[in-house]
C-alpha cells in the first residue's frame, strides 16, 4: 500500500504544474474558450432579453413603443414646437440617428459594467470565460439596437422616400464598428473594476451622460466648427464616439452638406477603430489579470 501511495507522490512531483488562471497575454486562447462557449454565450442574451420583459403584457413589444415614443418627441416638441428644425434641417432624423447609435454604446456600457456582479451566482457556481457575461450584454444592446434601426430606417423612407439610399449609406458600417469596438473595451475595463469599486457603475451613469452631450447628437459639428478654437476643435472631433455619430449622421441624415462634417472623415473613423482595437486588447489584458478573483469579491 505505501509503495502505491509512494509512486502516486512521485507522479504527481513530476506534473508539470499550471496556473488555474489565463495569463494576460492569452488572447487568442481567450478568444478560443469563449468561441467553444458560443452556445451558452447565446443563452445569456437571450436570458436578458427575456429578463427585461419578463412581466410585462406587451413583452418585446415595448422595444419598439419605445423608439416610436422618442421620434415623436423629437420631431414635433424639440423640431417643431421648439424650433430646432430652423437650424438642423430633417431635425428628428438628424437627433434620432445619433441617439440611436449612442444609446447601443451607452447600453453596451452600462449593462457591461454591471455584468460581473449581476451575475455573482453562476461565477460563484460554474467555470465559464468571465468575457462571456460582458459579452452578452453586447449582444443583448444589438438586438435593441436593430430594433430601434428599423424604426430610423421606416423614419428616413417617409422622410425623405428613398433618396437616403445612396453611396454614403456605407459610412452605416464603420460607424457601427467603431461603437462596438470602443464600448466592447469600455465594458471589459470597467465590469472588471466595478468587482473590486462598486461605485464605478454610478460614475459610469455619469460617465454616458457627459459623453452624450460631448458629442454632435443634439447640436451639428459645423456649430462646434464654429465657436471652438481649433486646438479644442481637434481634440473634439477625435473623440471616437464623435466620429462614429458623424458616419451615421452621413448615412441617415440627407439634408447634410459637406460643411457638417470634418475633412477625411472615413480615415478618421478608420483611425479610431485601429486605436480601439489596441485598447480593446490592453482592456482584456487587465481584465485577465482582474478575473483570478472574481469569485472572493463578489
Amino acid at each position: 500500500m505505501s509503495n502505491i501511495v509512494t509512486e502516486r507522490f512521485e507522479r504527481l512531483r513530476q506534473e508539470q504544474m499550471v496556473p488555474a488562471g489565463r495569463p494576460a497575454t492569452a488572447v487568442i486562447g481567450s478568444l478560443r474558450e469563449i468561441f467553444a462557449h458560443r452556445q451558452l454565450l447565446d443563452l445569456l442574451i437571450r436570458r436578458d432579453l427575456k429578463s427585461r420583459y419578463k412581466d410585462s403584457a406587451l413583452g418585446f413589444a415595448w422595444t419598439l413603443i419605445r423608439p416610436l415614443v422618442q421620434l415623436a418627441i423629437y420631431f414635433f416638441v424639440l423640431g417643431e414646437i421648439l424650433g430646432a428644425s430652423r437650424n438642423i434641417p430633417e431635425f428628428a432624423i438628424y437627433v434620432f440617428s445619433g441617439l440611436t447609435l449612442y444609446g447601443l454604446f451607452s447600453e453596451i456600457v452600462a449593462a457591461g459594467t454591471a455584468s460581473i456582479v449581476g451575475n455573482a451566482g453562476l461565477i460563484k457556481k460554474i467555470y465559464l470565460p468571465r468575457e462571456i457575461y460582458p459579452l452578452a450584454s453586447v449582444g443583448a444592446a444589438l438586438f435593441n439596437f436593430g430594433v430601434q434601426l428599423v424604426v430610423l430606417i421606416a423614419a428616413a423612407i417617409l422622410q425623405s422616400g428613398f433618396a437616403w439610399v445612396r453611396l454614403d449609406l456605407l459610412y452605416f458600417l464603420p460607424s457601427v464598428a467603431v461603437i462596438l469596438i470602443w464600448a466592447t473595451a469600455l465594458a471589459l475595463l470597467l465590469a472588471a473594476l466595478n468587482v473590486y469599486l462598486r461605485d464605478m457603475q454610478y460614475l459610469v451613469e455619469v460617465l454616458v451622460l457627459l459623453l452624450m452631450w460631448a458629442s454632435p447628437i443634439v447640436y451639428s459639428w459645423q456649430m462646434v466648427a464654429t465657436r471652438a478654437p481649433e486646438w479644442l476643435l481637434s481634440i473634439y472631433t477625435s473623440n471616437p464616439i464623435t466620429l462614429a455619430v458623424l458616419g451615421i449622421h452621413r448615412a441617415f441624415w440627407t439634408a447634410g452638406a459637406d460643411s457638417e462634417y470634418p475633412s477625411h472623415l472615413l480615415v478618421r473613423m478608420a483611425v479610431a477603430a485601429v486605436v480601439g482595437l489596441v485598447a480593446l486588447l490592453v482592456c482584456q489584458r487587465v481584465f485577465a489579470q482582474l478575473q483570478g478573483n472574481f469569485a472572493q469579491e463578489i
